[in-house]
């Protein structure tokens, strides 16, 4: 059975979110931005060593007015990607909002990811790497890194980070593999063709 896992991609406006889901989907980057409008939802089937898993990319709108969508999206989900610009210090601060947002909605028990996205803009960085990931330390993060969805720079490895931080659901699928083979075991009939008599 193919494991489906629900990522929802937080963060201002402009940071960067459709870019990152775009680049890694299709590897094309969009110079013309166009704000997502509301939520735009995106799967894939990702192939990791011996595991094969579905993710389901939620972007969601960094706008003001439809933020009260979002907690619904968060309520579910196994991954929160927080994603801000390293050439705005605003985003920056904000990240530990959406944080506490998804805190809220799912407590714990979800991966957190943060991402600082627009690495190929230098000269206009006002966030660094280090206080980058002191705060994914700080906010209890599984995930930090900097990726340009532009030079389609760490879009992979973002990707296999999270892939390799889901919950391995194994021993939930063995014991569900023995339930049924009894199940199958206790109600299958010796038919003639196995018997040998």
């Amino acid at each position: 059975m193919l494991r489906k896992y629900k990522i929802v991609f937080l963060g201002d406006q402009g940071v960067g979110k459709t870019s990152l889901i775009t680049r890694f989907m299709y590897d094309t980057f969009e110079d013309q931005y166009a704000a997502t409008i509301g939520i735009d939802f995106l799967s894939k089937t990702m192939y990791l060593d011996d595991k094969t898993v579905r993710l389901q990319l939620w972007d969601t709108a960094g706008q003001e007015r439809f933020r009260s969508l979002i907690p619904s999206y968060i309520r579910d989900s196994h991954v929160a990607v927080i994603v801000y610009d390293i050439t705005s210090q605003k985003s920056f601060e904000m990240v530990e909002k959406w944080i506490d947002d998804v805190k809220v909605e799912r407590g714990e028990d979800v991966i957190i990811v943060i991402v600082g996205n627009k690495s190929d803009l230098i000269d206009k960085r006002q966030v660094s790497q280090e206080d980058g990931e002191k705060r994914a330390k700080l906010m209890g993060a599984s995930v930090f890194i900097e990726t340009s969805t532009k030079a389609g720079h760490n879009v992979k490895p973002l990707f296999k980070k999270i892939a390799q931080a889901l919950p391995d659901f194994e021993s939930a699928n063995k014991k569900e593999e023995e339930a049924e083979n009894i199940d199958i075991s206790a109600d299958v009939p010796v038919d003639a063709a196995s018997c040998q008599c």
